[in-house]
């Protein structure tokens, strides 16, 4: 038995790294496999037909690129009632010689006992279909593992194989980012990236409709050719309301990386348009009728709702002014930034357990923890944003950018983006075909 990490995009094909040594890890457009398919994403509350395009690509640096009958790796998540044969025939390979191998010692039949529903099987199969080797869970952390040996299947023992795949995934959004990522088949993770990367130009509160379409270029990690992790974006594009959105990971060579738009402009800036991800805001800027004290006031903020404990992040870089309790804001804490800004994060639950007051911070730290201190009638954030102490609409205020390219690096990154942009157009491409 040997540690197993789950694989997270379930009946996917991709090269992998072959028993004689040769790191396979993409192919190049005109060869890569591409799997196209309409399906209806796993959430119950979204059943709306989902494109999902899943692409092997070239990768960002050189490899070895092996011939025409290297093995594939194929995966399939395990359902509920499925049996060894169900999961070989998705994966695409012949079944009698398997379960003839995993039935013949006691260690196999106890692997088939113990599959499970949302585990991953993976194979290395042939084009025409042989399995060359098989990995089946048995718990969370072991796997059972068959390798095709002079010609028949055997149970081994031995080093996992890690590296590196380029995938490449979209989506059209019908309810939510989450749910059309998850129907496309992306990781939690790319998801999470991509709403950071776009948050300084899309409201995922407010601004996301049906019809927006993503996709999405991504390095993922790998153990024995299932994905296990992710490197890093090497590029994505989001279409909201009409309007794209690109940008284009950038590495100045000397180990600092950004993302930047085609034209070189820098896509982060200087604050994040909200201190929460994925929430709803509850009140807005503006006059309104306090729940508690029963009349009109100047809201001078922007509430969020969200579940009590999730989360709060820092907007910007900058320095602990206060945190503690300040009567109606509850457990509260202040942020002072550069040029008079300051931002004010009201109602939370606790703080993280060493933030003091003159502590310096990152933008996406977190500070605290969404509560419903002070007064509050149920959990949310309240949040202000202060220039020079008068409040202004956190929504709606013009925030500044992040340094731009240097003009001596964008030569090279003209380049780089030009390659990776031409991959997010063939995806684009073959997905609208797959639609049709």
């Amino acid at each position: 038995m040997r540690d197993a990490e789950p694989g997270i995009l379930d009946d996917s094909v991709s090269h992998a790294r072959s028993r004689a040594g040769v790191t396979v890890v993409g192919v190049s457009l005109s060869l890569a496999f591409v799997s196209a398919l309409a399906m209806v994403p796993g959430r119950d509350d979204d059943q709306s037909r989902i494109n999902r395009v899943v692409e092997t690509l070239d990768p960002p640096s050189h490899r070895v690129l092996p011939g025409d009958n290297s093995p594939f790796v194929r995966t399939a998540r395990i359902n509920s009632g499925d049996t060894l044969g169900d999961l070989l025939a998705r994966i695409g390979t012949r079944s009698t010689d398997v379960v003839r191998a995993m039935t013949a010692t006691a260690e196999g039949k106890a692997a088939i006992r113990r599959l499970r529903a949302g585990r991953t099987v993976s194979a290395l199969v042939t084009p025409d279909g042989e399995l060359v080797a098989l990995d089946v869970p048995v718990t969370e952390r072991d796997f059972y593992r068959l390798e095709r040996q002079d010609g028949e299947l055997r149970a081994i023992d031995g080093e996992a194989l890690h590296g590196s795949l380029t995938r490449v995934g979209s989506g059209t959004i019908t309810s939510s980012l989450f749910a059309a990522a998850d129907g496309a088949g992306l990781p939690d993770a790319v998801t999470m990236k991509l709403a950071e990367l776009f948050g300084t130009e899309i409201d995922f509160h407010t601004d996301i409709r049906a019809g927006d379409e993503f996709s999405v270029l991504y390095e993922a990690k790998t153990r024995n050719g299932v994905e296990v992790g992710i490197e890093r974006i090497l590029a994505a594009e989001f279409v909201n309301q009409g309007r794209r959105h690109t940008v284009i990971q950038f590495d100045d060579g000397d180990g600092n990386f950004g993302y930047y738009t085609p034209e070189g402009r820098n896509l982060k800036q200087a604050f994040l348009r909200s201190p929460l991800e994925f929430s709803r805001v509850t009140s807005g800027f503006k006059m309104r009728f306090h729940p508690i004290k029963k009349a009109w006031r100047r809201h001078t903020g922007v509430d969020f709702g969200a579940a009590s404990g999730t989360a709060i992040k820092a907007t910007s870089n900058g320095k602990v002014d206060f945190v503690g309790s300040k009567r109606g804001y509850g457990k509260t804490v202040i942020l002072k930034h550069r040029n008079r800004i300051t931002t004010l994060y009201a109602h939370m639950s606790r703080f993280p357990p060493k933030l003091r007051r003159g502590q310096s911070v990152a933008q996406g730290d977190v500070i605290g923890y969404v509560g419903a201190t002070g007064w509050a009638t149920g959990p949310h954030l309240h949040y202000e944003f202060r220039n020079d102490n008068k409040p202004v609409d956190p929504m709606k205020v013009t925030l500044p950018e992040a340094e731009p390219l240097a003009p001596s690096d964008f030569e090279r990154f003209r380049k780089i983006a030009e390659r990776r942009l031409t991959q997010l157009a063939t995806l684009n491409y073959r997905t609208t075909v797959a639609s049709r």
